[in-house]
């Protein structure tokens, strides 16, 4: 984003770049009471925009233009961390993989950088043990330090320290790895995958979900992306989503009669047990309904727990589908209705694993909606739960499917957080004022309507407030100390 000046002020990225940008725009957007959000908004005179060929090389690029543009309405990223590489220096005696931030001119190998340090780690992991490369830090090991160490007891290393292996035996291993990271894992994964399936066969699950991490990290980390240096290697703009084409790969995913061109979404959000809200979005065509979005305040639950919220939300929202539906048949006036027919969307979506599948199964069956399809994204793997189905279902992130699921999903989340932390804001100011000596609930709606909120009570002078009727020079002084120091009259 730039400004009149043309300066970089704002740098970010979207899989939906059209649901990013405009969120900004909206009505409600532009009254949050952020006054940065609200400041980025007013200085935004153009866009420039970089289509790339996945979210790793988006968040690669997005960092690189952080740390070189600085912009001021960034905050994430503007200092000297920098991703995690891989360097190995073949010179050395006995190399070694070493996970460091800066890139040298040393004589060293180098890989990456790397965006999912995770990954990233579990990945380093792997090779060392594959390859039975050192970890130890010594720059040369030697017997001392070999009798401290135990991964040649368990075979995790080769033992180039005490000669079990010549250095030109060690430095194939270490050519080898490097090999492995410049593109040969590819190979690995295909035998990997083999080594699963069998796994499962035998039902050695936990082998298998193993193998499958480690092939999801080698994903992860290794995917080939470009790298962008100063003014040059900017990808141009093309590509694009398909929301149509997403949802009949879902149809075809999930085995649907027909395409899910109406989907909707429920997510919970709580912090303990204050203030427990759910979000329910509605996408048609792939697409967010933005209109048709609700939000919830969960009533029926007083500590935190998820399922009996996810049935709460879901019993509501459907009974009311059913009961406007009957009231519109019993009145009759199906073809003359001044609010729209809000009919049953094609899919349900629930953002949790089992338990919340099962909580909001149970209340459509109480509803007589059993027919309805209905699933559930967990966000840890990405896994789909389907009903009677004992195995998730596990997409390649590739999958246009799996995207369709997880902007649906990521949508849910963002508005369930947003009213959470509305509803926080608000309890944080009124809270306060509830508190405040001498401020009865007819004193404090006087002050509200007449300042409009606390933070801006706070900056007002004790005469202005004592110009409120009904406020007195002295409490308006008492009102000032509590709200800015915290402390009742005449002490702490």
């Amino acid at each position: 984003m730039r400004d009149r000046l043309n300066r970089v002020i704002y740098v970010g990225k979207a899989r939906d770049l059209r649901r990013r940008l405009g969120s900004y725009f909206t009505p409600t957007r532009r009254m949050r009471p952020d006054l940065k959000t609200r400041a980025l908004i007013e200085s935004i005179r153009d866009f420039e925009i970089h289509v790339l060929r996945s979210e790793h090389e988006a968040l690669l690029l997005e960092v690189k233009l952080i740390k070189e543009y600085r912009p001021k309405y960034n905050v994430s990223f503007r200092d000297d961390k920098r991703f995690l590489l891989l360097k190995v220096k073949e010179s050395d005696e006995m190399p070694r993989f070493q996970l460091i931030r800066v890139r040298k001119d040393d004589g060293g190998r180098y890989f990456g950088p790397f965006a999912h340090s995770g990954a990233l780690r579990a990945t380093l992991h792997w090779i060392n043990r594959k390859f039975g490369l050192r970890t130890c830090r010594p720059r040369v090991p030697g017997e001392p330090d070999y009798r401290h160490c135990h991964d040649d007891v368990i075979a995790n290393c080769s033992a180039p320290c005490v000669g079990k292996i010549s250095r030109e035996g060690y430095l194939e291993r270490i050519e080898a790895a490097c090999e492995f990271l410049d593109g040969g894992w590819r190979n690995y994964v295909t035998e990997m995958e083999t080594d699963m399936n069998e796994a499962v066969s035998r039902q050695d699950f936990e082998a298998a979900a193993e193998l499958r991490d480690m092939m999801e990290s080698f994903r992860r980390t290794l995917q080939p992306s470009r790298r962008f240096t100063r003014g040059r290697g900017l990808p141009g703009n093309g590509g694009g989503i398909d929301p149509l084409a997403d949802v009949e790969q879902l149809q075809d995913v999930l085995g649907l009669a027909s395409a899910p061109m109406v989907m909707e979404c429920f997510d919970i959000s709580n912090i303990s047990s204050s203030h427990i809200v759910a979000s329910m979005v509605r996408f048609k065509g792939g697409v967010p309904d933005n209109a048709s979005y609700r939000r919830y305040r969960i009533k029926g639950v007083k500590q935190q727990d998820d399922f009996a919220s996810m049935a709460e939300v879901v019993r509501r929202r459907y009974s009311r589908i059913l009961l406007e539906e009957k009231g519109n048949e019993d009145n009759g006036r199906m073809k003359d209705r001044k609010r729209p027919y809000v009919r049953l969307p094609d899919l349900v979506i629930v953002d949790g694993g089992k338990g919340q599948l099962s909580s909001a199964l149970k209340e459509l069956h109480q509803l007589g909606l059993d027919e309805l399809p209905v699933i559930g994204l967990a966000k840890q793997n990405e896994e789909i739960f389907r009903p009677g189905a004992t195995a998730p279902l596990a997409l390649h992130h590739d999958t246009g499917a799996l995207r369709l699921l997880q902007r649906i999903r990521d949508e849910a989340h963002r508005f369930a957080n947003s009213y959470h932390q509305l509803l926080m804001k608000r309890r944080i100011g009124e809270s306060i004022l509830d508190e405040c000596p001498g401020v009865s609930h007819a004193r404090k709606a006087t002050l509200l309507r007449e300042f409009g909120s606390v933070a801006r009570l706070k900056k007002v002078s004790a005469e202005k407030i004592a110009g409120v009727r009904g406020i007195s020079l002295k409490a308006a002084r008492s009102i000032l100390d509590f709200l800015n120091n915290g402390q009742r009259p005449g002490g702490a």
